[in-house]
């Protein structure tokens, strides 16, 4: 008798990295890469799982944070999606303590998926240079939450990192 083996699935952290349905990596016009959707999401639809690659000992670049002290790096798509002042995604939490990305707003089919760097990190000093999201609520460069104007604030109101809640800033 012959017993059946079925494969594993893949590690979550390498599951992340294969665009699932509905996204997909290409070039982002003068930003290098960046992720897009294949069809509509509705607000409030999951548009990428978020899975925790490594711990960090500190803030950087490409760091989430996941609470006041504990900086986290995304494995997958999640790296990969571009910021924007005025984004189509927002953050929310999902069991094993990493960000999702979801709609806050509907997007359409080839829309690039973008979120709001301050909607993770309560301050952001790593991108120096412009903003190059090109919105008309642009704010001129990528800050943290501590530096966000208080109507963008209310604007992601259930779509940023909980934590940056704790405060009531």
């Amino acid at each position: 008798m012959k017993r059946e083996v079925s494969p594993s699935p893949l590690p979550a952290a390498l599951e992340a990295m294969v665009p699932g349905p509905g996204v997909d990596l290409r070039e982002s016009a003068g930003k290098g890469a960046g992720v897009f959707a294949t069809r509509p999401f509705r607000a409030g639809e999951l548009v990428l799982a978020g899975v925790i690659e490594a711990e960090l000992d500190r803030n950087d670049a490409h760091a989430s944070q996941i609470s006041w002290n504990r900086f986290v790096r995304h494995g997958g798509l999640v790296p990969k999606v571009n910021h924007s002042c005025d984004p189509n995604c927002g953050i929310g939490l999902n069991a094993s303590g990493a960000h999702d990305l979801l709609a806050r707003l509907p997007i359409a089919t080839s829309e690039e998926i973008t979120f709001d760097y301050a909607m993770r990190n309560y301050t952001i000093e790593h991108f120096p240079d412009p903003c190059q999201c090109g919105t008309l609520r642009c704010r001129g460069r990528i800050t943290g939450w501590k530096d966000l104007p208080s109507e963008r604030r209310d604007a992601y109101h259930g779509y940023v990192a909980p934590y940056l809640l704790v405060l009531g800033l």
